[in-house]
């Protein structure tokens, strides 16, 4: 027998590498759902590498670099969530109840994509409740969630929205009003009182009757949203693979993801333009004491959008969630309770008078 024969085996052994057992070190504890309380994963994060053979040479190993070692980011691995992101949402949930279950909630997610929100509403809000997503880029939806890709600053676009959302609306109107008709009912035959049932045609047309009549209801109030999320920000301008349609191409779903240019004041003005515009369709649709979270990139004109917060809205706080990193600039406002009786551009507008100097009454 020849000896490269022997020597086969032995070249397989030495070219095996060791498994790295500090990725595998996680807790035992089982994984809570995201409509548990915040959940802060204790992960055994590994060393640093300090060979400089080994360190990464560009921006995008860095950045799965810093991923693999991102607690929040194994922990959404683990726990089947899109992105880390959906543990800022679940922290503000933890801190102030955004979403309640069993309340056929409506929900708007703009700038829903790759869907770590959407996921946390809908589980926040089952069994009944609807989640409705709007995004530039395209991505795989999360399941029960519904969703448009286009431009939310398109009126095309918003119109579609609000139409989507009346009929979601409708829809749990004519299920509230089954409910109160078959508890009525139980009422009755637990009194003995039970009326003669009638005909199958006359129980079909008064339920046709009942359509039309939500039907002609449908429009009169557009206020008909619980919760507005806003985790909008400008994607990078795509430059190439406008002939890849696949919603899995990692330029489209991952790297225009990466939208901060790097310039504080580009992306503090950018992102108040979207806090603005999102503000704009939630005093349009949300209804009164609903809730609206918004994403924003902190600058000079923080103060501003808080002021105009604070008249629309009950409460209004500023948040830094711990899972977002401590290098980014970005943060969040959650108001509460929506007022009745004040809309954005009624305050917008008044602002605006007064940043030119005029005096307006019942402004503080």
């Amino acid at each position: 027998m020849s000896l490269s024969c022997l020597r086969a085996p032995l070249r397989l052994a030495a070219a095996v590498r060791p498994v790295n057992r500090t990725l595998l070190s996680l807790s035992p504890s089982p994984s809570p759902s995201p409509s548990s309380s915040f959940f802060r994963p204790t992960f055994t994060t590994p060393s640093p590498n300090n060979n400089p053979q080994s360190r990464p040479s560009s921006s995008s190993s860095q950045w799965k670099q810093r991923q693999s070692r991102d607690r929040f980011a194994l922990a959404a691995r683990v726990q089947g969530l899109r992105s880390r992101a959906a543990f800022k949402l679940l922290e503000m949930q933890e801190k102030y109840s955004l979403f309640r279950p069993r309340r056929n909630q409506i929900v708007v997610d703009l700038g829903y994509a790759p869907g770590s929100w959407s996921q946390v509403a809908l589980d926040a809000t089952a069994p009944d409740g609807k989640v409705i997503g709007i995004d530039l880029l395209p991505a795989q939806p999360p399941k029960g969630v519904s969703t448009i890709q286009g431009n939310f600053l398109s009126k095309a676009v918003q119109e579609m929205c609000k139409n989507f959302v009346l009929e979601a609306d409708l829809k749990r109107r004519k299920m509230e009003r089954r409910r109160e008709w078959a508890a009525k009912k139980s009422i009755e035959i637990e009194e003995g009182e039970v009326e003669e049932r009638g005909s199958y045609i006359d129980l079909e047309r008064r339920s046709a009757q009942e359509e039309e009549e939500l039907e002609q209801e449908k429009g009169l109030n557009m206020r008909v949203v619980d919760v507005v999320l806003s985790d909008m920000s400008e994607p990078w301008p795509q430059t190439q693979g406008f002939k890849i349609n696949s919603i899995s191409n990692p330029y489209l779903s991952l790297h225009r993801l990466m939208n901060t240019s790097g310039i504080s004041l580009r992306d503090h003005a950018g992102s108040m333009e979207l806090c603005k515009a999102a503000l704009t369709f939630a005093s349009e649709t949300l209804k009164p004491d609903g809730h609206f979270v918004c994403k924003y990139y902190e600058g000079s004109g923080d103060d501003e959008l808080k002021m105009v917060l604070k008249k629309m809205f009950a409460k209004v706080h500023r948040e830094k969630p711990m899972s977002s990193r401590k290098e980014s600039r970005e943060a969040f406002y959650v108001a509460l309770r929506r007022r009745e009786d004040v809309t954005f551009e009624h305050v917008d507008g008044m602002y605006k008078i007064l940043q030119n100097g005029e005096v307006v009454c019942g402004i503080v």
